[in-house]
C-alpha cells in the first residue's frame, strides 16, 4: 500500500509498504480522510523517530475484520482514536485519562497518512466509534482535534455567559473559538500574528480579533468592559504566551495551557497575583471517549460545524505540499489528506 513517509517538514516521500493484516480482535482501516495536525510539524517533536508514517485524524471504512470481532461490520464508516486509555488504572479512574500510560503508549499501524491503518484491540475497544449518518468522512477526521479542546473546555470548568480569550488562532485556537461559541461564551477575543488568521478568526466566531504584537492585555479590558478574560485558552506555543496570559486574566479566572511548549520552556508565574486573585491554571493533552463521544454529538447536532475550516486537500503523492502549507502557517487553517486519490 502507498503511504506518505515524513522524514522532516520539507521532506515527505510516497512510499510502499506492506499492508497491515488484523490479527485476532483488531481490524482493518481503510482511510477516506485524515487532517494534519499542528503537532505533525512541530520537527523538535517528530523528527527524532522519523522516518516515520504520520497522521492521527482519521476517518475510514472497515475493510477487514479480525478473529472475534462482531461488533462491527464490514463496511462501517468509522472514526479510530489513536491514543486510548486503560480506563482501568488510578489516573482514568480519577479522570484524569491523558495522564494514562497506555494512552501514552499506544497508536495505530502505520499512521493516517496510508491507505490502510491497523487497529490494535485495545485500541478497537476504547477508540472506534461509527460515524452518525448525518457525518461525512471530513467531519469525522476533525473529531480528534475536536474532542481536544472539547476535554480543555471540561477541564476548566466553563460556564456560558463568560469572556474567552484564545490566544493563538491556527487549527487549534480557531476550533476552541468555535466551541466557545457553541458554548455559550458572552464575548470571545483572539490573538494572533497572522492577518489571514485574524480574519479566519472573526470569521469563525471572535468578536475581536488582535494583532499578538500589539498591547493584548489592554486590549482585552478595552474590548471587555475593563475586565481581563474569564477563560484564557493558550493555543500557541509561543515565547511569552504564557506569561501575558497571566496579565490578561480577571479575576476567579481558569488559564488553560492547550498548546505543547517546546522544550526547556520556562516562564515566571506571578503567584502571589495567582493567589490572591484566586486564578486557576490547568492543561489539557488528548481527549478521552466520553470527550470523543460528546464531541460526535456537537458535530451530529451541528451545534459546532468544521468542513467550512478546510482550505486544501491533496492525495498521498502531494502530502508533503500539505506538510509544507501547515509548518508555514501562512494562508491554510486545515489542510486534507485523502489517501485513496
Amino acid at each position: 500500500m502507498r503511504v506518505a513517509m515524513y522524514y522532516n517538514n520539507r521532506d515527505v516521500r510516497l512510499e510502499e509498504m506492506p499492508k497491515p493484516k488484523p490479527g485476532k480482535g483488531e481490524m482493518l482501516v481503510k482511510i477516506i480522510a485524515s487532517g494534519i495536525c499542528g503537532s505533525d510539524v512541530m520537527e523538535w517533536y517528530r523528527i527524532k523517530r522519523a522516518p516515520l508514517v504520520l497522521g492521527h485524524e482519521i476517518a475510514g471504512d472497515i475493510a477487514e475484520l479480525g478473529e472475534g470481532v462482531d461488533q462491527f461490520k464490514l463496511g462501517d464508516r468509522v472514526f479510530v482514536s489513536h491514543h486510548v486509555p486503560c480506563m482501568e488504572c488510578r489516573y482514568c479512574l480519577s479522570g484524569h485519562h491523558s495522564a494514562c500510560d497506555l494512552l501514552r503508549s499506544t497508536n495505530f499501524d502505520p499512521g493516517g497518512f496510508s491507505e490502510y491503518v491497523r487497529v490494535p484491540a485495545i485500541n478497537l475497544k476504547h477508540g472506534v466509534f461509527v460515524l452518525p449518518e448525518e457525518l461525512s468522512y471530513d467531519d469525522g477526521a476533525f473529531i480528534e482535534p475536536l474532542a481536544c479542546a472539547v476535554r480543555g473546555f471540561r477541564l476548566m470548568r466553563f460556564s456560558p455567559g463568560m469572556t474567552v480569550l484564545v490566544m493563538g488562532s491556527g487549527i487549534a485556537g480557531l476550533l476552541n473559538i468555535k466551541l466557545a461559541r457553541a458554548m455559550g461564551a458572552e464575548r470571545v477575543i483572539a490573538t494572533d500574528i497572522s492577518a489571514y488568521r485574524l480574519e479566519a478568526a472573526k470569521r469563525f466566531g471572535a468578536d475581536v480579533a488582535l494583532e499578538a504584537s500589539e498591547d493584548i492585555p489592554a486590549g482585552v479590558r478595552q474590548a471587555n468592559d475593563g475586565r481581563g478574560a474569564d477563560y484564557v485558552i493558550v493555543s500557541t506555543g509561543a515565547a511569552g504566551a504564557l506569561e501575558q496570559a497571566f496579565r490578561c486574566v480577571d479575576r476567579g479566572a481558569t488559564i488553560l495551557m492547550f498548546a505543547p511548549p517546546p522544550p526547556g520552556t520556562e516562564t515566571c508565574i506571578p503567584v502571589g497575583d495567582l493567589w490572591k486573585d484566586e486564578v486557576t491554571l490547568t492543561s489539557t493533552y488528548a481527549g478521552s471517549p466520553e470527550d470523543i463521544a460528546d464531541t460526535i454529538e456537537l458535530l451530529r447536532t451541528g451545534k459546532v460545524a468544521v468542513r467550512d475550516m478546510i482550505t486544501h486537500r491533496f492525495g498521498l503523492a502531494d502530502a508533503g505540499k500539505g506538510f509544507e502549507l501547515v509548518a508555514k502557517a501562512q494562508e491554510s487553517i486545515k489542510v486534507m489528506i485523502e489517501p485513496q486519490r
